[in-house]
């Protein structure tokens, strides 16, 4: 694995850290991706009830991340065995094939490099996280859980295409944004505009005008 500094926290806009590992899908390199969207998120625990629930949800949600051109790469503290064992009773039990990498973190260095972990702790109990990065390798969001809640694949989903049209568009997405909704446009800040609309909000708050 590679050494990779331990962070606290890690922010919108940082480089997220790279690195090498085991994965259940062959060995993992983080900086391969780069290209193409990645969702790498972390789950507390196998055999755990909400973290199985989530990657039935994922596996059967994977060809909508693939349409996207979006990877999913996920992260856990136990061993690369127990995520085969994992994923083989999920499939007995639901039918469902999980393919996407799991990567095991037995030591906590990766967990801990994404400030997925507080410093000092030796389980990985709170840690349910969702990075967005971009084909630049750049962290674009950040999602974070508690243990015993359950992630929504559709917010997911709707995060990372609304990621992708405000990048194609430059354009804003609004509350409750979904694929196909307007999009607001950025302000202009002058002047003439401000004094010029009859209405006083919408300098500020305007739909975009599609070209």
């Amino acid at each position: 694995m590679t050494d990779i500094e331990h962070r606290q926290c890690l922010r919108i806009g940082e480089t997220a850290p790279d690195f090498t590992a085991r994965s259940t899908a062959g060995e993992v390199t983080l900086s391969d991706y780069r290209g193409k969207w990645v969702l790498f998120f972390s789950h507390p625990a196998d055999f755990t009830p909400v973290c199985t629930s989530e990657f039935v949800a994922l596996a059967n949600a994977a060809k909508e991340f693939a349409k996207l051109d979006c990877a999913l790469l996920a992260l856990s503290v136990d061993s690369l065995y127990a995520h085969f064992a994992w994923i083989r009773a999920i499939h007995d039990r639901f039918g469902v094939e999980v393919r996407f990498p799991i990567i095991e973190d037995p030591t906590l260095v990766i967990g801990k490099a994404f400030g997925m972990v507080a410093e000092g702790a030796s389980d990985s109990s709170t840690v349910r996280t969702n990075f967005f990065i971009d084909p630049n390798g750049v962290i674009r969001a950040i999602a974070c859980y508690p243990l015993n809640i359950g992630r929504s694949v559709d917010e997911m989903l709707r995060t990372l295409a609304a990621l992708k049209a405000a990048d194609e568009t430059g354009a804003l997405a609004p509350a409750g944004w979904q694929p196909g909704d307007p999009m607001l446009r950025q302000p202009d800040p002058n002047l003439d505009e401000i004094f010029g609309e009859s209405d006083p909000s919408r300098w500020f708050l305007q739909e975009q005008v599609s070209k």
